[in-house]
């Protein structure tokens, strides 16, 4: 199982959810916020900081922008094609500049006051 760990009360992390969600049709990823009992269980203390989209694949735990290459790489083209192109980015800079967007994403996206409840449709692809 390949679970997606998101800040839920982030905007870009949200549509970033919801840009994988469309573009995911064979479902090879399901859903958490950072903030739910998903997370607690499955990632270390130090992995629960909201500055990072965590892919949980394998038991292996993958942040920042490897993360969002590994979870590119797995869509159709382009994305995929993207995720690869990401990837040949060294990792102190492809993470400097994630990091960078993180510093700032509740100020450049704003923020919501609750994390985010997936419709109906999407239920099956969320954990709590």
């Amino acid at each position: 199982m390949r679970i997606i760990y998101f800040d839920g009360v982030c905007n870009l992390c949200n549509h970033f959810v919801d840009f994988v969600l469309n573009r995911d049709p064979q479902s090879h990823f399901v859903f958490s916020s950072l903030q739910g009992q998903s997370a607690q269980k499955n990632l270390q203390p130090s992995d629960l900081g909201l500055d990072s989209v965590i892919l949980f694949e394998d038991g292996q735990v993958y942040k920042k922008s490897k993360a969002v290459a590994k979870i590119l790489k797995k869509l159709h083209f382009p994305y995929n094609f993207i995720g690869y192109v990401y990837d040949l980015i060294p990792l102190f800079l492809s993470d400097r500049i994630y990091e960078t967007v993180a510093k700032y994403r509740y100020t450049l996206f704003g923020k919501k006051d609750t994390c985010r409840l997936p419709t109906p449709a999407e239920r099956a692809r969320f954990l709590d």
